[in-house]
């Protein structure tokens, strides 16, 4: 029996969407994401427009690309997740000759069985409008031709490009909708497009005029750092169960460790454990820092093959439906702190505390930092470390808060503390080998970091379930995991 191909792909695009029953249904929904594009609407400029993209595909060698990831801001404003895509947005409705009025349009990848078949189910035009509640939508090709007049705007807005982005054999891939988009509003052209009218005089020559598009690069961004910094009650439950699930990474390697553990094995575990409850990704490449290593503020080899008995800095978190953790815990490899590694880890758990009471409504940004930064150098000097502040500062090198979200340094706007903001406290003292105090605190990295809810009823920590004191660090190292009885064959 032969199946025509236009019956193959029926039921390729058939038995594809039926693959997609039991994957998750707590994804953010569509009403967010338009409830989303209405809020940046309203705090647009009159008579503007706004214009993103999805983020490039990248390369990882050869043939082999990289997993790919959504543009976090196309995805606030979409639920979008694949690549190849353009959002408009418009202050106004706008008004057209045929058809109703609209104030939005997105273009996606069009649907292609073969394509398919390789790299998995696409939403296509349809898809857009019924998952993703788009009355406007259409294929990326039609971008070439959106008959958006660019220079009727007072502002268009979008953010300058990167071009960090490869030129494919697809006609309607991210280079080609970014090439169409700056002929579009004359990028290369000094700002300006250019008109070709006739004069109101009879037998008089054409003439040029100049029609320039007020391009903005900056505002885009300010717009939406001010909505994304702030979390809606929907965006909170997924990032209070990314928080959680890192925690739990950060508690089941305080069973599990012990000295004959490489860096990437601990970092296995963590990655283990974020699977294991549903987590996609790792937030940001993970830090498994041992001893010295620790010191590298972002140190992501982990390739020492024994911890032996360092300190463990550990600075990992799960990423679940696009939102991001960001927890440190610094922990004895054999279970007990030295006199030297507990007196510096009780210094930065001093500045944590005084951190955390900082976060409340109202404060700034810099505050915990001004908290925590107090006590960790009054704290370095006490114990000779340093002789005053200027000398412990080299000890704590970063800031100690940022926000976190669809991005581990969430964008905001860095002002005054807010309700339903999430935001890492984070103080750490690093003395690497060869600084000039005494050798016995040579080696020694810590860092603490907690997500921090603000309240109206003041600072909650979300990833509280991962101990943070000495004492309870030790307590729990004392106890089995459910690891210890995985044995594998030796490969020697």
């Amino acid at each position: 029996m032969k199946l025509s191909i236009t019956l193959i792909f029926s039921l390729f695009f058939f038995f594809g969407s039926m693959a997609q029953s039991g994957t998750p249904k707590d994804y953010l929904s569509k009403e967010f994401h338009k409830e989303r594009r209405d809020a940046l609407r309203a705090n647009m400029p009159a008579n503007s427009v706004a214009v993103f993209f999805a983020n490039p595909v990248r390369n990882r060698a050869n043939d082999v690309d990289y997993v790919y990831h959504q543009d976090p801001n196309f995805y606030y404003l979409t639920g979008y997740k694949e690549p190849h895509a353009v959002l408009v947005i418009f202050s106004e409705s706008q008004n057209v000759s045929e058809g109703k009025p609209y104030n939005e349009k997105l273009y996606v990848q069009q649907r292609n069985a073969q394509a398919e078949q390789w790299t998995g189910r696409r939403l296509g035009v349809e898809g857009a409008k019924t998952e993703l509640g788009f009355d406007q939508a259409y294929n990326g090709s039609d971008f070439k031709n959106s008959g958006i007049d660019f220079a009727s705007f007072d502002k268009v807005m979008y953010e300058d490009f990167r071009d960090d982005y490869r030129d494919t054999r697809n006609t309607a891939d991210l280079y080609d909708l970014i090439q169409s988009f700056k002929t579009q509003i004359q990028y290369d052209n000094s700002f300006t497009i250019t008109n070709t009218t006739n004069d109101v005089e009879v037998d008089s020559d054409s003439k040029v005029e100049t029609v320039t598009v007020k391009k903005d690069t900056r505002t885009l961004s300010r717009l939406m750092a001010g909505l994304r910094e702030v979390k809606t009650e929907e965006e909170l439950l997924l990032l209070k169960k990314a928080v959680r699930i890192s925690a739990m990474g950060q508690r089941e390697i305080m069973k599990a460790m012990h000295p004959g553990m490489s860096e990437t094995e601990v970092q296995g575990v963590h990655e283990f454990i974020y699977k294991t409850y549903g987590s996609e990704y790792e937030g940001y490449p993970s830090i498994v820092g041992a001893g010295n290593n620790g010191c590298v503020l972002h140190y992501i080899e982990n390739t020492k093959m024994k911890v032996e008995n360092d300190l463990v800095l550990m600075d990992l978190g799960a990423e679940y439906h696009g939102y991001t953790a960001d927890v440190t815990r610094t922990i004895p490899a054999n279970g007990k702190f030295t006199k030297e590694q507990k007196a510096i880890y009780d210094i930065v758990y001093k500045a944590q505390e005084a951190g955390i009471k900082a976060t409340v409504i109202g404060n700034t940004m810099q505050s915990p930092d001004t908290a925590a930064r107090k006590v960790v150098y009054q704290g370095l000097i006490d114990l000779g470390i340093a002789k005053n502040t200027t000398e412990a500062r080299q000890y704590f090198p970063h800031g100690t808060s940022h926000h976190i979200g669809l991005d581990v340094h969430d964008p905001g706007t860095y002002g005054q503390l807010q309700a339903n903001m999430v935001i890492t406290v984070e103080p750490g003292i690093y003395i690497p080998i060869g600084s000039d105090c005494d050798p016995k605190w040579h080696g020694i990295a810590v860092r603490i970091e907690d997500d921090i809810l603000i309240t109206e009823n003041g600072p909650v920590n979300l990833s509280a379930e991962a101990p943070r004191t000495a004492s309870e660090i030790e307590k729990l190292m004392k106890e089995k995991s459910v690891l210890n009885r995985l044995e594998l064959p030796s490969l020697d």
